[in-house]
């Protein structure tokens, strides 16, 4: 029960960690910074994680992937965020 408990805890550390790092790439794209600049940030925030950028109109998202950690090594999570192209 205190290794399932641990395990969440770790998972919701990692879920948090993915959200900024989206919110992150999604800024640095938008800002006109390559793509690989931007998978940089993403893989020094959550190792393992991969990023998609992806074009919606005005805005640049990023959506990134992650495999959860420890006893919970089979679920994979995921964020996304956007921002609005060209914004300083």
């Amino acid at each position: 029960m205190l290794a399932c408990c641990l395990g969440a805890v770790q998972v919701i550390g990692v879920q948090v960690r993915l959200t900024d790092a989206a919110a992150t790439a999604a800024r640095v794209l938008a800002r006109g910074d390559s793509t690989a600049r931007a998978a940089g940030l993403v893989h020094r925030a959550v190792a393992g994680a991969s990023l998609a950028p992806e074009r919606r109109g005005e805005f640049v998202c990023a959506g990134v992937v992650a495999r959860a950690p420890g006893i919970f090594a089979g679920l994979t999570l995921e964020a996304v965020s956007c921002a609005l192209a060209g914004g300083q």
